[in-house]
């Protein structure tokens, strides 16, 4: 395992880390037993840092790390978010008194005296360029409650904003081999301001697993059923931004990065990581059978100059015109 600074903190997080918004909720069914398993098999391999959500579960994923870290609390950083429990467009979500109660709450269902990175989760642009939250985080960081805090985006546009125009230490954003607009601007930029970089949704909803068909179907309380086109939130916390059948079809044409890499899950983690911007890609999982997976990922081969033109090519003539939704 490979552990990289986050930004200008003095975090030093695993290049792999695990997200839990699969263990906490809105993937289908999952079990707490499975999910507890898994966690303590990444921090046996290694794994030091675990980003999750307060709305994840309503609470359920912070609960279940409180649980896998009890004993651990120093060696294990917790990256969680907030503001999603309440209308992310009122500014009163973001005052003094909201973010201290969501940042309490947190404590407590994580079970600890402080946060190590708390991330504002994917608020509008209009929020951001306010800037009154980023005054408020300052604040409760002085407080002690936070070590450090961040922001989770979903457009480039929002990133480069907070680079500018804050002290955020981390950037949380969608990339994988079908998002690849954040290596044009934001992260040669992310770089450039010493702000850590963790790549969410980096298999796509599980497109780039390559186990989907185009008749795959998923349980009803499955965000890949019920957002599948934006219907509950962005849709590009959803395959991606791109339409089901299209995803399949565009993972089939990919099927080649597994060669010589086990298996595309693993294929599709390692692009991931063969950019140098990205602190940590944060995959999510459900049992120790996927943490395996991902964590496989770290022994695979690199990809060649080659390849990664390639996918570049792939990704800008066959991928881009299909994906839905600012980003």
């Amino acid at each position: 395992m490979k552990y990289n600074q986050l930004g200008k903190t003095d975090l030093t997080i695993s290049e792999l880390s695990f997200g839990t918004w699969a263990i906490g909720g809105d993937w289908g069914k999952s079990n707490d037993t499975d999910a507890l398993y898994g966690l303590e098999h990444a921090m046996d391999v290694g794994v030091n840092f675990f980003d999750t959500a307060d709305v994840y579960g309503n609470g359920h994923a912070e609960e279940l790390l409180a649980k896998a870290t009890k004993g651990k609390e120093a060696d294990i950083h917790i990256a969680t978010k907030f503001c999603r429990s309440g209308d992310i467009h009122d500014p009163n979500n973001y005052s003094m008194k909201s973010v201290k109660e969501y940042c309490e709450n947190s404590l407590k269902r994580l079970n600890r005296d402080t946060i190590d990175l708390y991330q504002i989760h994917c608020p509008p642009l209009e929020i951001l360029q306010d800037g009154s939250v980023f005054e408020v985080l300052e604040r409760i960081k002085e407080e002690g409650k936070i070590r450090y805090y961040g922001v989770s985006v979903e457009t480039v546009e929002e990133g480069l904003y907070v680079l500018d125009n804050s002290n955020a230490s981390s950037l949380q954003v969608i990339f994988n081999i079908f998002r690849q607009k954040p290596l044009e601007k934001l992260f040669p930029e992310a770089m450039n301001k010493g702000v850590g970089v963790l790549a969410r949704v980096p298999l796509a909803s599980g497109l780039l697993t390559g186990k989907f068909n185009e008749n795959t179907t998923f349980d009803q309380d499955d965000h890949r059923n019920f957002n599948r086109d934006g219907q509950a939130f962005n849709v590009g916390e959803t395959f991606a931004g791109l339409e089901f059948k299209k995803g399949v079809e565009l993972s089939k044409q990919l099927e080649w990065i597994a060669e010589g890499r086990g298996n595309m899950t693993r294929a599709a983690l390692k692009w991931i990581l063969n950019q140098k911007a990205v602190t940590s890609v944060i995959p999510g999982f459900r049992n120790v059978k996927q943490a395996e997976d991902n964590i496989g990922a770290l022994s695979v081969r690199d990809y060649t100059d080659e390849e990664l033109k390639r996918l570049s090519i792939f990704y800008k003539e066959e991928i881009h015109p299909y994906i839905r939704g600012a980003y």
